[in-house]
């Protein structure tokens, strides 16, 4: 081995050693709140795990109780499932349809995306005290329906048929803007000659977005799809601000009943296999968009 080659070998441990003292606080962060917490719930889920007193090995028994015996985990279950069917469709359509209209002709697109977006980055609860103000009986969309056309609302979060729109509506408005920059920035990115022989072919309106536009920036409609999935299936904030859950359990999601069952009732084995539960479901569906986005969404122009 020559002197040079000894040289290198050295200064690519100094190199190595230096590179793992500058990830080193990223990892120990990744180990402390990401990977110690996911082990550490494992283990709770296969426990009676109360907040305070003896903890003993149960097994599969949490399983089994939030499928047989727990009242509310099933129509948690339900509420999800509803409100992601609703949420996730509405809001990509949406954004999609709002990301088209802001096209090149329209001035000022730069300012209306802001506006658009302004949701997505104000705080949560912010956002959802200044809905539930508007939707009281004595809210400001009651008083401009007396005023202009004579009719009263119903008390739409106290309604149990009305309060889970009004949560998927309430969402759809905070995240509209998100995805509707992702698909703006996806529409800036067609090739200016795809479009211009599309036009010359005679394609216009509905059918040059539907036959050409969309499949072009079908990934960022997968990607879109895909996140809005997962987080519409973790909602929490939206529900637990605007109605409490409430009328009843008619609003509660699977993360509330998680909430509810570790830090109210004190049950945090229960919590725990409830939230591997919403973890399955989650990287089930993930999986199945994975596998069918293959027959629609296009990569190459």
């Amino acid at each position: 081995m020559t002197i040079t080659t000894r040289r290198r070998g050295s200064l690519a441990k100094v190199e190595a050693r230096q590179a793992l003292g500058f990830a080193s606080p990223a990892l120990v962060g990744l180990a402390v709140f990401t990977i110690v917490p996911v082990g550490l719930s494992i283990v709770m889920s296969v426990f009676d795990w109360p907040t305070f007193g003896e903890r003993t090995f149960n097994g599969v028994d949490n399983y089994v109780k939030l499928f047989t015996s727990s009242p509310d985990f099933w129509p948690a279950l339900r509420n999800s499932a509803v409100y992601t069917l609703l949420y996730v469709p509405l809001s990509v359509a949406l954004s999609l349809v709002l990301a088209l209209g802001l096209g090149p002709r329209i001035r000022g697109r730069g300012a209306l995306r802001v506006l658009f977006f302004i949701p997505v980055v104000t705080p949560m609860v912010a956002n959802v005290l200044v809905w539930k103000m508007m939707l009281q009986p004595q809210g400001l969309f009651n008083g401009l329906s007396q005023t202009w056309f004579g009719i009263q609302l119903p008390n739409f979060l106290a309604d149990p048929s009305w309060a889970m729109i009004m949560v998927v509506v309430m969402s759809v408005w905070q995240g509209l803007g998100y995805n509707m920059l992702i698909f703006s920035a996806a529409l800036e990115q067609l090739p200016e000659s795809v479009l211009e022989a599309a036009s010359i072919d005679g394609a216009q309106g509905f059918r040059r977005a539907w036959s050409i536009i969309i499949p072009m920036i079908s990934p960022s409609i997968f990607f879109a799809t895909i996140m809005t999935m997962i987080t519409s299936l973790q909602v929490f904030v939206q529900p637990q601000m605007l109605t409490g859950g409430g009328p009843g359990n008619a609003t509660k999601p699977l993360v509330m009943y998680i909430w509810e069952q570790g830090f109210t009732f004190g049950d945090l084995g229960l919590a725990a296999a409830a939230a591997w539960i919403l973890f399955a479901i989650i990287i089930a569906i993930t999986g199945l968009q994975f596998a069918a986005q293959k027959k629609w969404v296009h990569y190459e122009h």
